[in-house]
């Protein structure tokens, strides 16, 4: 999917000041202790109370992807020096996209050394980027010699990893979590059920350049990514079957947001597996998703410019008032619920 809005928009008009002292470094215990900004009210709760403020009849959406054991730690076979790849995409074979540090020490050619494992650098270093081989299984050499990713505004590193995980993860293949869904609990999923609210699952695998700010001075310049995702025909039923009897769907992150819209983008929802680069900026005209649950995002991102969409101009005056009052920013922060600008 490659759909791209018309609307010209000037980066930094989605910036604001995000002071450091506002970056969550860890996540809250329990989860579902988050503080949550009601902003069609302006009133604060936490998630644990975020049952209470559906109605009967909305249907949750959330996504299953699980954050792979991605950042490998090697050797420089020739030298022993100290080598550092993130595995993002998989190309097939043998063959993956990664963030390789420091990259000013790499060259194509370069071989390093993971475990028992050779890696081979097959491209030089663009921004960080290179296409790697990796002799035998990537997967297990993730699985058994991996760390999981943590984004580099975090500092602190985790005691439990599976805090980087949503309760639900199932599918490995993201490079980040999708963090709206590091708040839910199964007490909270409970509590959905307890007032008929069902849920609904999806899977969009976060790439790396979910994170990466844009780096052109109109919005729409910037060359989105691709991430891999489905939307089954569970889901497809689920929604259509919540539109018909005059239900809200309630997308849990912009990964769900950008999945959903992503397979209705033709004008039709439909089960799809693939992959996509929707771009949703200001302009664009959402087809499935009513309300969103969502973390506060990096000051021009692509997660910006998809808020500024949903919301519209009134995005501005939400984060402004949940620093005032000392909500938690980034992944490991706390989270706001917006209801679709009509």
């Amino acid at each position: 999917v490659r759909v791209r809005c018309s609307a010209d928009v000037r980066t930094e008009e989605l910036t604001y000041r995000l002071p450091d002292s506002a970056i969550a470094q860890t996540p809250v215990d329990p989860r579902d202790s988050a503080r949550l900004l009601d902003t069609r009210t302006g009133l604060d709760h936490h998630v644990r109370d975020f049952p209470g403020l559906l109605e009967s009849g909305d249907l949750v959406v959330v996504n299953t992807t699980r954050v792979r054991r991605a950042r490998l730690v090697g050797a420089k076979a020739a030298t022993g020096g100290t080598v550092e790849l993130l595995l993002l995409d998989h190309r097939g074979g043998g063959r993956w996209d990664a963030l390789v540090r420091p990259a000013r020490r790499v060259r194509s050619g370069l071989e390093i050394t993971i475990a028992d494992t050779t890696v081979r650098v097959l491209t030089e270093p663009d921004h960080g980027e290179v296409v790697v081989e990796v002799d035998g299984d990537a997967e297990t050499l993730m699985e058994l010699h991996g760390q999981i990713p943590l984004p580099p505004y975090i500092h602190q590193t985790l005691d439990d990893p599976d805090r980087y995980q949503t309760v639900y993860s199932d599918v490995p293949g993201s490079a980040a979590a999708p963090t709206a869904g590091l708040h839910l609990t199964d007490d909270v999923v409970s509590g959905l059920n307890r007032r008929s609210i069902e849920v609904a699952s999806v899977d969009l695998h976060v790439g790396i350049g979910t994170f990466r700010p844009i780096g052109t001075e109109r919005v729409e310049d910037h060359a989105m990514h691709a991430e891999r995702y489905e939307v089954a025909r569970s889901a497809v039923d689920a929604i259509r079957s919540t539109k018909s009897r005059g239900g809200r769907v309630v997308g849990i992150g912009t990964t769900v947001v950008r999945a959903l819209e992503s397979a209705a983008a033709t004008g039709d929802l439909r089960p799809v597996a693939g992959a996509t680069q929707l771009f949703i900026t200001p302009g664009f005209r959402f087809r499935v998703v009513d309300l969103l649950m969502t973390n506060f995002h990096v000051p021009g991102s692509t997660l910006l410019a998809m808020i500024a969409a949903f919301r519209g101009p009134e995005w501005r005056s939400d984060y402004n008032l949940a620093l005032r009052r000392g909500y938690r920013f980034l992944s490991f922060g706390d989270a706001m619920l917006l209801e679709r600008r009509r």
